[in-house]
């Protein structure tokens, strides 16, 4: 039996302009489909996360529950900061949700999503990365990190680089900065942040250390910048 067409959006995460930030699709589905669809989609669409919502039943709260999952072109991974932010962005600004927090199913646990209305980095910025060599670094890939120049406006800046995962340079890196956050907090002394990702796109995070529960809280703007349909 044909399945029915897959509603898409492609959302640019962590800044409040289109064709920056870091692009994210956002899939909408009705029903599961299987690894190599959602693998052979998320490789088309090319981009560095392909993500899929699946509406769950959530009966023991009254908080909205999504199954979501994250696709790279290449694999799948456990978590994705600004894949998360562009989901959390079409559930509140198309009418598919109507509440202000959400939660979401994950390889890393239940990640909950809340909607708010708002009232030496040098070295980092100019780095000329040399994807061959980090290929054959151990783990996943490579983040670098600075102190922001003090008139810049921001506290630290970033920028991470994932070849074997078929992303040489991820243009904001959301989950990154779960880890980057305790660091610099130890080092600059602070709980709550201003980061920037020194990527060619760029964007910007504002972060919270809660350093009692052990948790990161990032905040961001996201821009849709396309919807259509996923007809096979």
């Amino acid at each position: 039996m044909a399945k029915g067409p897959v509603k898409y959006f492609v959302v640019d995460a962590f800044t409040d302009s289109a064709f920056k930030g870091n692009p994210a699709a956002v899939c909408l589905l009705e029903e599961e489909r299987d690894e190599e669809w959602l693998q052979s989609v998320a490789t088309e669409f090319n981009v560095s996360e392909t993500c899929y919502l699946t509406r769950i039943a959530n009966p023991d709260s009254a908080t909205l529950r999504f199954r979501l999952r994250w696709f790279t072109p290449v694999t799948e991974v456990e978590l994705c900061g600004h894949a998360t932010l562009a989901s959390a962005h079409i559930l509140f600004t198309t009418g598919l949700v109507n509440s202000d927090i959400i939660e979401f199913d994950t390889l890393s646990g239940i990640l909950t999503a809340k909607k708010v209305v708002l009232p030496s980095g040098k070295d980092v910025m100019e780095l000329q990365p040399r994807f061959d060599a980090i290929q054959k670094c151990p783990g996943d890939g490579l983040i670098v990190s600075g102190i922001a120049a003090p008139e810049s406006g921001f506290d630290f800046i970033s920028r991470a680089f994932f070849p074997k995962l078929g992303i040489n340079e991820d243009p904001v890196n959301g989950s990154g900065h779960c880890a980057l956050t305790p660091y610099w907090s130890q080092k600059l002394g602070k709980c709550d942040f201003i980061a920037y990702v020194a990527s060619p796109r760029g964007g910007i995070l504002n972060i919270h250390l809660d350093e009692q529960n052990q948790r990161v809280f990032l905040r961001g703007k996201a821009v849709t910048v396309m919807e259509g349909c996923i007809l096979v």
